[in-house]
């Protein structure tokens, strides 16, 4: 199989990312060998390749919004609901793989089951998890291994390459709505507003949320306006209303005095990212009247299947800008340098006409 590698980090500007050929991997017992349909694009792939989040060793295949169909199954269990405690609360998780299946592979590649986070439905917290393009090799390829139990079903309607996206920039856009305590009709801001911001502005617009959005790019303001926003600024500048609820998306550490003005006494700030610059000092009085601030650390397994049962449903239309699979350095480099509106995702194997 062909793959594409990162040896070691550098500027993405010199396409760190090379095509090598891999044997095709055998899956174990609990595991599927998926072919690989796409795979979407993520600022944390370009974290990864540029080094400021560092995977524990070298050579990486990146990836981790992966549309695959199941090829082989590993001998040995393959019942999810017996190879893992169910969390109480935890949504319904697929209970049979088969061949031919198509499933997403999203960052969270593994949890160990056991541990306390995991028992609670927390096992976006467990000691031991693993990342899918991190810990382990990742949707940059051909073919990939996935844990059964942790593949998700997708709607039938969206198509691979509309599928990608949901399984990162929507699952943990969900998981930020979530933490960010936002209801229906509350005033929801968005500083940033790229592959997860213009997935979580429709699913606020399908609760009935007007929404602001905070965003440098003139181009990525009015495809904001387009989507539905309600009003579309730069960070520095202040909406019609004061905001009930607010998520930060862009990596960067500035962004939170910002937003913390802009939040009502007793809103909720939820930073949604897995890397970020520092935050600067501020007044006390910036974050007084009991307003919270709030990360995000990955997304569970029931975020996974809530949203993408929310995704059917509205039906979500993600943005997105296919690349051809050997151009990942240059989706890479067009993510860094804001050159289009979305998400880009790379087509693999695409799938029969």
């Amino acid at each position: 199989m062909i793959a594409l590698e990162l040896e070691s980090p550098a500027p993405i500007e010199h396409h760190p990312l090379k095509a090598v050929e891999r044997s095709r991997p055998v899956p174990g017992p609990g595991q599927v060998l998926l072919e690989v349909r796409a795979c979407g694009v993520c600022h944390t792939d370009l974290h990864i390749v540029e080094g400021e989040i560092r995977p524990p060793s070298y050579p990486v295949i990146p990836g981790h919004q992966v549309v695959g169909v199941v090829k082989e199954i590993g001998e040995g269990e393959t019942d999810r609901e017996r190879m893992a405690p169910k969390a109480p609360g935890e949504g319904e998780r697929l209970t049979e793989i088969s061949i031919g299946q198509r499933v997403g592979v999203p960052w969270l590649y593994s949890a160990d089951g056991t541990c306390p986070a995991c028992r609670t439905g927390e096992e976006n917290l467990c000691p031991n998890i693993r990342f899918t393009g991190f810990h382990v090799p990742g949707g940059y390829a051909e073919t990939m291994l996935a844990e059964a139990r942790f593949c998700l079903p997708l709607p039938e309607q969206m198509d691979d390459i509309q599928a990608a996206p949901l399984l990162c920039a929507g699952i943990v856009g969900y998981r930020s709505l979530k933490k960010a305590d936002v209801q229906p009709g509350e005033h929801l801001g968005l500083f940033g507003f790229g592959a997860s911001g213009h997935l979580v502005l429709q699913v606020a617009r399908y609760w009935g949320c007007p929404v602001s959005v905070f965003t440098r790019s003139a181009h990525h303001r009015q495809h904001a306006l387009d989507l539905g926003a309600s009003w579309a600024g730069r960070a520095e500048q202040s909406p019609p209303a004061a905001l009930d609820r607010a998520i930060i998306f862009a990596p960067a550490g500035e962004l939170v005095p910002l937003a913390l003005e802009k939040l009502r006494p007793g809103g909720t700030l939820a930073l949604n990212a897995i890397y970020m610059s520092p935050i600067p000092g501020m007044p006390y009085a910036t974050l007084y009247g009991e307003r919270t601030i709030r990360s995000v650390a990955n997304a569970t397994y029931t975020d996974g299947i809530e949203f993408l049962d929310i995704a059917a449903k509205i039906p979500l239309k993600p943005t997105v800008v296919p690349y051809p699979f050997m151009q990942a350095n240059q989706a890479l480099d067009d993510l860094k340098h804001s050159r289009f509106s979305g998400e880009a995702v790379l087509q693999i194997h695409p799938s029969p006409a």
